[in-house]
C-alpha cells in the first residue's frame, strides 16, 4: 500500500483481476442439501455451498480486516462478492492490454471453468469492535472461540476477522481461487491463517474416512431439519438465513494411535472400522439402540458417538451439520507426522450445539490421541440473492 490512497484498493482489484466476461453464476434458493459433485448456485437465500457434502479439496482461511473505514469495508465485501460470483460462474478473464499484469494468474487456463467451485464467507466476533461501528449489529451468539480442557491452542492459528472456506474436486481450483480472491482484496484484508484439506473418496462406499480410519460425518441433519438447526432465524435481523461456523483444527497423533488394538479404537468411537457400523448395528446408517444397552456393554458410555449424539429427546436440539475433512503438513520439529482433520460445522446456536457437545465430549478416550491446536467462531452470512447484491449487504447498509 506504499504511496497509493487506501481508498484505491478496489479500483486497482477492478483494473487487475475483476474486468471479467462472466460464463454464469447460477441464480437459484439454496436449500437442498447436495453431493460433493454436484454444481453450487452462487445465488440464494443462504449460501449453498454450506449444504455441499465436502468435495476433493478444500482451503480454510482466516483473514484480518485492514480496511481503514466502514465505507472501505463495504467495498471489500462487494469485492469479495464480485471474485466469488465470477469464480463460482466461470468465464474468460478480460484481456487489459499488453502493458498491464494479466486479469488472471491462468492456473486454470485461458477460460476460468464455472460449476465446482464453493465458496463460503463468515466474520468473527473481531470484526465488530469499534473499528467500523458495527457493535451493535453483532449476532447475538457469536464470541471469541471457547478455550476447551483438552485444547493445545496456538494464538498465531485462532480467531480472525473474516472466514472464507474454498472447495473444490482439484486443488488448482481452490488454489486460484485464493490467489484471485487475496489479490482483489489487497489493502482491504491480510491472511492470518490457512490449512489446506481434502476429502477422501468413499471406501468403500457410504461416509469418507479420516485419518484414523473411521467414517467422519455419518449423522447428521436431514433436509427438512436444516431451519430448525442449521439457519437463523434473524438476531438482529439482518442474519436471517446464516449460520454459526465452528472450524477447529485438530491434530490427530497418528503414529500413538496406529499402536493401538482394533478393538480398542472402535470401543473409543462406538463403530466399527471396516463398515462404519454402530457396535450393536450392522450397516452405517444403522441407529445406534442406547435404549437397549444403558450400561455400555457393546457401546461403551464413554465412545464417541455415544457422548457427541446422547439420542435422548434433551440432546436432539444439539445436533450440528458437520463438515469435517482432513489435512497433512508434513512433518513436525521432532520429526512426527503432522496430520489429522480440518473440522468445521454449521449450527442455530454455537452454545446449544457445539458447545453443548464438546462439553460432553470433556475427557472421552479419544483426547488422548487429538490435540486442538487452531480455528475459530465465526457467522457465515446469509447469501447473495442476486446480480445487485453482496455479501454483507444488509449488515453494512
Amino acid at each position: 500500500m506504499t504511496g497509493l490512497p487506501r481508498r484505491s484498493f478496489l479500483r486497482r482489484a477492478a483494473m487487475g483481476a475483476g474486468l471479467t466476461v462472466a460464463a454464469g453464476a447460477g441464480l437459484g434458493a439454496s436449500s437442498a442439501v447436495t453431493d460433493s459433485t454436484s454444481p453450487v448456485p452462487f445465488h440464494g437465500r443462504n449460501q449453498a455451498a454450506i449444504l455441499r457434502k465436502p468435495p476433493t479439496q478444500t482451503i480454510v482461511a482466516s483473514f484480518d480486516a485492514v480496511a481503514s473505514s466502514k465505507a472501505e469495508l463495504t467495498e471489500l465485501f462487494r469485492a469479495i462478492t464480485d471474485r466469488a460470483r465470477f469464480l463460482t460462474g466461470g468465464g474468460a478473464p478480460a484481456s487489459l492490454g499488453i502493458t498491464a499484469p494479466p486479469a488472471d494468474s491462468g492456473v486454470l487456463g485461458p477460460v476460468v471453468p464455472g460449476g465446482d467451485l464453493g465458496v463460503i464467507l463468515g466474520v468473527g466476533a473481531s470484526l465488530f469492535d469499534d473499528r467500523y461501528g458495527l457493535a451493535k449489529l453483532k449476532p447475538a451468539k457469536l464470541k471469541p472461540m471457547t478455550t476447551f480442557p483438552d485444547d493445545a491452542l496456538d494464538p498465531a492459528q485462532c480467531h480472525g476477522d473474516l472466514s472464507l472456506v474454498l472447495s473444490a474436486n482439484s486443488t488448482d481450483t481452490v488454489l486460484h481461487a485464493l490467489r484471485d480472491i487475496a489479490r482483489a482484496t489487497r489493502g482491504g484484508m491480510q491472511l492470518r491463517w490457512k490449512l489446506n484439506g481434502f476429502s477422501s473418496p468413499p471406501r468403500p462406499e457410504g461416509t469418507p474416512r479420516n485419518l484414523m480410519g473411521f467414517k467422519d460425518g455419518t449423522s447428521n441433519p436431514t433436509e427438512s431439519e436444516l431451519d430448525s438447526l442449521v439457519w437463523t432465524t434473524g438476531e438482529p435481523a439482518w442474519t436471517a438465513g446464516g449460520s454459526y461456523q465452528v472450524i477447529r483444527l485438530i491434530r490427530m497423533l497418528v503414529e500413538f494411535w496406529d499402536r493401538v488394538s482394533l478393538a480398542e479404537q472402535e470401543n473409543m468411537f462406538g463403530r466399527r472400522r471396516d463398515t462404519g457400523a454402530p457396535l450393536d448395528g450392522t450397516a452405517e446408517t444403522d441407529v445406534p439402540r442406547y435404549a437397549d444397552d444403558p450400561i455400555g456393554t457393546v457401546i461403551p458410555l464413554t465412545s464417541h458417538i455415544r457422548k457427541a449424539n446422547p439420542r435422548t429427546p434433551e440432546t436432539d436440539a444439539s445436533r450440528i451439520l458437520r463438515r469435517a475433512v482432513n489435512y497433512d503438513r508434513g512433518v513436525d520439529s521432532n520429526g512426527n507426522l503432522d496430520m489429522g482433520l480440518l473440522f468445521v460445522c454449521y449450527q442455530q446456536d454455537l452454545e446449544r450445539q457445539f458447545e453443548a457437545v464438546q462439553t460432553r465430549l470433556a475427557g472421552e478416550p479419544l483426547t488422548d490421541y487429538i490435540s486442538p491446536f487452531g480455528g475459530g467462531y465465526f457467522f457465515a452470512l446469509p447469501g447473495v440473492t442476486g446480480p445487485d447484491d453482496h455479501f454483507g449487504r444488509s449488515l453494512l447498509a
